[in-house]
């Protein structure tokens, strides 16, 4: 779907389920994240994302890079650059660190069962 603004969310859920499409995933655009509550609200089906905070609010799972680590990294940079090393100097950084969250209240509102050996991996589980 192409959204380019909240305004478009409503009629992109609608064509979701007039299409009965089985699953979503949520693309990491400030738009979405700023939006986070009123999505899962709309998504009355399987949802990923990569922040977090959008299992808390009752997607099924996000999987991304860790927003704590990216922040560390923000911060060496920062005291890089302070300290006189020039911003083109510096390397591209990419994450190292993916956490896995499933949110368990909304699989089972799903109906859907979590294997044991994922839920093993994830990183939390909201139980």
């Amino acid at each position: 779907m192409n959204v380019t603004s909240e305004n478009d969310f409503d009629r992109a859920f609608a064509t979701l389920a007039q299409q009965q499409v089985g699953a979503l995933l949520i693309t990491g655009d400030a738009l979405f994240t700023g939006q986070v509550e009123r999505l899962v609200a709309l998504t009355a089906l399987p949802a990923i994302q990569g922040l977090r905070e959008f299992a808390a609010a009752g997607a099924l799972m996000t999987y991304g890079a860790s927003i704590t680590d990216a922040y560390h990294e923000v911060g060496v940079y920062t005291s890089k650059i302070l300290k006189g090393t020039k911003p083109a100097e510096l390397p591209i950084m990419q994450p190292t660190k993916y956490e896995l969250v499933i949110n368990l209240k909304t699989a089972k509102a799903l109906g859907l069962d979590i294997p044991p050996t994922l839920l093993a991996r994830a990183d939390e589980v909201i139980e």
